[in-house]
């Protein structure tokens, strides 16, 4: 960052003390982060515009033998040298994997008759990229089918780069996905779309996407090499669902087995076993990466319980004759007592985390006290597999208390209190701003910078324009992410380091995708519409629309809905009462006219959608809903 500042003596000191903590001298990750290299990425990763997405030479600075800076905890250093080893890898017999040239893995399976794709990284870039080094190193063999893990889009966004929809919609090449198609659809694009704007941009904190490449910067996601703004996210609906345990397909000629495991990391979920080869994936219940039970980016808290059920499961079905597990991030563990032990650590860590902050609940902690206090014992801890480089300890406990008890910690303070701005008023008047100051100077020079960030928070939020509160901040929240192990936390302090002093990034990344919006089930779609209601607005109003879909199955065509008390509401069929306009055209046209129906006049003219009825209902919806903006405040007000 231009603005960056080094790292203080007291960050420098606390990251080499750090080193004590970690088992620095097991480099068993960089010899199997190498095993199995074809061919090394061949370089940028480039938008159809030619915009450089990726280049893997931005990250040349974490050469396995580059020294840790003092602006980097020595335990993230590590694992994003680990991560900036990138390129096509063969991890068995006829399973391959392209790895780092995006935040997931994509893994191809050569049968006898084609290849089996397993996830899709999250770009269309990335994917063609794979699919192209598998072409020229590999196998010409056609895509057989497709399977998705999970219900997130950096698994499934790649997917058109690697099949025709054409060959999906016709049977040829089927997509296989945990869950039924409907409740996957709901999740893959509900996650990401009808509060996708948010997620977008605390995404763009979490996973330094706003960062600059380098040692005061990005230094990779922790469980991938980086996420970056402007990529293409598609999507293609499953065609083949899986909802049991034990089931089983024949894939280009290799028989595959599958443990359905919902609501673990996404809400539809499974792991995989392919007999033939011994070989194993558990999707994101097992990376080499302690997993959020709570994303920091916004998504439905996790049952950290379920974690260890499932991988529990795992082990004993397929414990004895497991050869090697290919993650979907990350990078293989061959053999079988080392796979276990991976597996077995994966799962008591998440089976410590849940049942360590439920006997702190019941001893009457709060989420935050639990936080401050629960630590694994050393033969987890020291695990590098269980290091906090996507969730971490710290909020992992406090997302079990979110899932079992809800939002509310039990102290009647936080019942119901005055709004952060209004708090910061009230304390900035009671103490003074040269105080608040003068204390926020002390504490960064006494190295307090969890204290000095949130004293400074109250002079931010009280004085939003006040340069000197907010460069202070901005110093505090720079040293607390130089010290962060987690690459989240390290992101989110960065970013908002450098936003307090540059103000916002014209950039972030994007999740609700014209692609997902398009794909979304029209039940959804009605969802995302009503969120962008203005309730005050819409307080009196009384809009009533049908709409047409003139290209999907008979059984969904017709739909209506009515704004009315502030509230958008939809049903399938005719509506019992006129509506004033009737909208005709396709799903994608008519999306268009639910979420940005002040267009429709333009799709109308086009001879996109067809009017009949009064045309100003449109009009009137169109004053009733508002845009989101991509690019709101956080750390300021």
């Amino acid at each position: 960052m231009s603005s960056a500042k080094p790292a203080t003596a007291a960050t420098a000191a606390a990251n080499r003390q750090a080193t004590a903590r970690y088992a620095m001298e097991d480099r068993q990750d960089f010899a199997d982060a190498d095993r199995g290299l074809i061919a090394p990425l061949p370089g940028r990763l480039l938008r159809a515009d030619g915009h450089v997405l990726f280049d893997p030479a931005d990250f040349a600075y974490l050469a396995e033998d580059a020294p840790c800076p003092d602006t980097v905890n020595p335990s993230l250093w590590r694992q994003s040298q680990v991560l900036a080893k990138g390129g096509l890898y063969q991890v068995t017999d006829r399973i391959y994997q392209v790895r780092n040239n995006d935040i997931a893995n994509l893994t191809f399976v050569e049968g006898d008759e084609g290849l089996v794709v397993i996830d899709c990284t999250e770009s269309i870039e990335a994917a063609a990229q794979g699919l192209g080094m598998i072409r020229e190193h590999v196998s010409d063999k056609p895509v057989a089918a497709v399977i998705y893990t999970h219900t997130h889009a950096d698994h499934y966004g790649g997917v058109k780069a690697l099949v025709d929809p054409a060959d999906v919609a016709s049977g040829k090449v089927p997509i296989l996905a945990p869950g039924t198609i409907a409740s996957f659809d709901k999740h893959a694009i509900g996650e990401n779309v009808i509060a996708g704007n948010a997620m977008s941009r605390r995404a763009s904190y979490a996973f330094q996407s706003l960062l600059p490449k380098g040692p005061q910067g990005c230094v990779t996601c922790g469980i991938g090499i980086t996420l970056p703004p402007g990529f293409s996210i598609s999507y293609l609906s499953p065609t083949d669902p899986v909802t049991k345990t034990g089931t089983r397909r024949e894939l280009a000629g290799l028989e595959f087995e599958f443990l359905y495991a919902p609501d673990t990391e996404a809400p539809e979920e499974m792991h995989i076993f392919i007999p033939e080869l011994g070989a194993l994936t558990c999707a994101e219940n097992a990376n080499h990466a302690l997993h959020n039970i709570q994303t920091l980016r916004g998504a439905r808290t996790r049952d950290a319980r379920n974690f260890a059920r499932y991988l529990d499961e795992t082990l004993q079905r397929w414990g004895d004759d497991v050869q090697v597990h290919y993650g979907t991030h990350t990078w293989p563990v061959w053999g079988n007592q080392p796979v276990t032990d991976f597996l077995e650590a994966q799962r008591d860590t998440y089976k410590y985390i849940h049942d360590q902050a439920l006997r702190l609940a019941n001893q009457g902690y709060t989420p935050l006290e639990a936080a401050e206090v629960v630590a694994l014992p050393e033969d987890l801890g020291r695990n590098w597999a269980g290091r906090g480089y996507h969730g971490t300890l710290h909020h992992d406990v406090r997302a079990v208390f979110t899932k079992e008890l809800g939002m509310w910690d039990g102290d009647p303070v936080s019942l119901n209190p005055h709004t952060p701005v209004e708090t910061a008023r009230r304390l900035v008047d009671l103490i003074g701003a040269d105080a608040v100051l003068t204390e926020g100077r002390r504490a960064i020079e006494a190295a307090d910078y969890r204290w000095a960030a949130q004293i400074l928070h109250a002079l931010v939020f009280a004085q939003p324009d006040n340069t000197r509160a907010r460069h202070l901040q901005a110093d505090a929240y720079e040293q607390l992410g130089y010290q962060a192990e987690g690459p989240q936390w390290r992101g989110i302090y960065l970013s908002a380091a450098q936003e307090l002093r540059d103000g916002i990034t014209r950039a972030t990344v994007v999740t609700a995708s014209e692609d997902s919006i398009a794909s979304m089930p029209i039940d959804l779609l009605f969802d995302y519409a009503a969120v962008h209601v203005v309730g005050e607005r819409a307080a009196t109003a009384d809009v009533r629309i049908a709409f047409l879909f003139d290209d999907v199955p008979q059984a969904d065509r017709d739909w209506h809905m009515w704004i009315r008390r502030g509230v958008l509401n939809a049903r399938r069929g005719s509506p019992r009462q006129p509506v004033q306009l009737t909208v005709t055209g396709a799903k994608t046209a008519l999306a268009q006219t639910l979420i940005a129906p002040a267009g429709a006049k333009a799709l109308a003219d086009k001879g996109l959608i067809r009017l009949d009825g009064d045309a100003s209902a449109l009009v009137a919806y169109a004053g009733l809903v508002e845009d989101f903006n991509p690019l709101f405040n956080i750390v300021t007000p």
